[in-house]
C-alpha cells in the first residue's frame, strides 16, 4: 500500500461528512465516545445540584429548573446528532472532544450561573450551541442534496438552534433576573418544538427512530442523575455530626434513590417507546422532568441529613425532596403511556400508571406532614416500594415479568 493511499484513507477518516439521514448501524450500541461524553455531564449537573443544597428556597428552585432544563437540552441535542449522524471516524471524535472542553468551561460557571456566574454560564451555553449549529448545518447541506424529505425539519432544527444560541448570548449582557427569565423562555421554546416534532405533519419518527441505543442513552443519562443521590448523602453525612442518627437518615435517604432505579428501570427502563403519534416526542420530553426531580432530590439530601436531629424537616426542604418525588412519579406516567408495551401489556400499565398518581399524592402529603427527618425519608421509601410491589405483582399476574421489551 503507497503513502499516498494511506493519506488518502487517513483523510477520509478524519474528514468524512456526517451519517445521512436513514443510514442505519444494524445492532448499534452506545459507544466508548458517548459514555465519555456523558460523564462530563456528571460536572455539569453536579455543579447545578451543589448550587441548590447550599441554598433551599422557592427562588433557588426555580433557578435550578431553568438551568437544568438548558443543560438537559444541550445534552438531548448532542446526543441525538451522535445516534442519527455519529460515525466511528476521527471527526466525530474530534467534534465531540471540542464539545466536551466547552462543558468543562460550561461547568465552571454553571454553581451560580442564575446570579454572579451567568455571564460566564451564557457564553460558554452559546459557544456549545453554535458548535452544534454548525454540527447540524453540516446535516442539512447533505439533506439539500441525498435527502430532501428531511430538508425542511432540519432546516427548523438548525434554525431552532441558532436562535436560541444568539438569544442566550445576548442575555449575557443582561441583568440577572432578566437574564433567567429569557433562559427560561429558551427553555419552554425547546420544550415546545420537541413536542411540536411529534404533530404527524413534522413526523418526528422519519427522521428519528426509537433504536435500542437511543433508550439506552436516555437510561445512561438517568443513571448520571441518580449518582447526584449518591454525592447528596454523601454530602450531607460529611458536612454533619456522624453519629447514628445522622447516618441513619442518610442511609433511609439513600434507599429514596435506590426506590427511583428499581421504579425506573423495572417500569420503563429498556423499553422503547411507539414511533407515531407523537408518542416518541412524548417519551423524550418526559425525561427532562424524571431527570430533573432526581437531582433535585439529590441535592434535598444534603438538607435533610444535615437536619437529621431536628424535631420535624424544614419546609423548605419538606417540599422540595416531597415535590421532587411527585414530579418524577407523574412524569413516569407520561413515559409508560408512551411506551410500544403500553397496549401489550396495558392489564399491568393501567393500575400501575394510577397506582403512581396516588404514590405522588402520598409523597406530597408526606411532605405537608414534616415529620422528623428520619421518619420522613422512611415514609418517601414506604411509598416508592409498595409502588414497586404492586407493579411487580401485577406483571407476575400478567406473566409478563422479565418479558423482553417490545422492538
Amino acid at each position: 500500500m503507497t503513502d499516498e493511499t494511506l493519506a488518502g484513507r487517513f483523510r477520509h477518516w478524519l474528514w468524512r461528512p456526517p451519517r445521512p439521514h436513514g443510514e442505519s448501524i444494524p445492532g448499534r450500541v452506545v459507544s466508548s465516545l458517548e459514555l465519555f461524553y456523558d460523564l462530563v455531564y456528571v460536572a455539569v449537573v453536579s455543579q447545578a445540584a451543589d448550587h441548590l443544597a447550599a441554598h433551599v428556597s422557592r427562588r433557588s428552585v426555580s433557578e435550578f429548573a431553568v438551568v437544568f432544563a438548558l443543560i438537559w437540552i444541550g445534552w438531548v441535542n448532542g446526543s441525538l446528532y451522535l445516534e442519527l449522524h455519529g460515525r466511528e471516524d476521527g471527526r466525530t471524535r474530534a467534534v465531540v472532544f471540542l464539545q466536551m472542553g466547552v462543558l468543562v468551561v460550561l461547568a465552571v460557571s454553571t454553581a451560580d450561573a442564575a446570579g454572579s456566574n451567568g455571564r460566564g454560564f451564557a457564553l460558554a451555553y452559546a459557544v456549545f450551541q453554535a458548535l452544534l449549529v454548525g454540527l447540524w448545518y453540516g446535516v442539512q447541506r447533505q439533506d439539500r442534496h441525498d435527502h430532501p424529505e428531511f430538508l425542511a425539519a432540519t432546516r427548523h432544527y438548525v434554525t431552532g438552534i441558532g436562535v436560541s444560541a444568539v438569544v442566550v448570548f445576548v442575555s449575557a449582557f443582561l441583568p440577572d433576573t432578566a437574564r433567567l427569565i429569557v433562559w427560561a423562555c429558551v427553555a419552554v421554546g425547546w420544550i415546545a418544538g420537541l413536542v411540536a416534532l411529534g404533530h404527524p405533519a413534522v413526523n418526528l419518527s422519519r427522521g428519528l427512530r426509537p433504536t435500542d441505543s437511543l433508550v439506552e442513552r436516555f437510561g445512561l443519562f438517568t443513571i448520571i442523575v441518580l449518582g447526584e443521590v449518591v454525592f447528596g448523602v454523601v454530602d450531607g453525612i460529611s458536612a454533619s455530626e456522624r453519629d447514628v442518627k445522622t447516618i441513619t437518615t442518610g442511609m433511609i435517604a439513600l434507599v429514596i434513590g435506590f426506590g427511583f432505579w428499581w421504579i425506573y428501570f423495572d417500569l420503563v427502563g429498556r423499553r422503547p417507546p411507539r414511533p407515531e403519534d407523537g408518542a416518541l416526542a412524548s417519551w423524550l420530553v418526559s425525561h427532562l422532568p424524571i431527570t430533573l426531580s432526581i437531582t433535585a432530590a439529590g441535592a434535598a439530601m444534603v438538607s435533610l441529613i444535615s437536619h437529621a436531629h431536628d424535631a420535624r424537616t424544614p419546609a423548605s426542604t419538606a417540599w422540595l425532596l416531597a415535590g421532587a418525588v411527585a414530579l418524577g412519579l407523574l412524569a413516569l406516567i407520561i413515559t409508560i403511556r408512551a411506551l410500544a408495551d403500553a397496549d401489550r401489556l396495558a392489564v399491568v400499565y393501567r393500575p400501575v400508571s394510577l397506582a403512581t398518581a396516588v404514590a405522588a399524592g402520598a409523597a406530597l402529603v408526606a411532605g405537608w406532614l414534616r415529620p422528623a427527618p428520619w421518619l420522613f425519608a422512611l415514609l418517601l421509601v414506604a411509598i416508592l416500594s409498595i409502588l414497586w410491589f404492586f407493579a411487580v405483582s401485577r406483571f407476575l399476574r400478567a406473566g409478563a415479568w422479565g418479558d423482553e421489551p417490545s422492538s
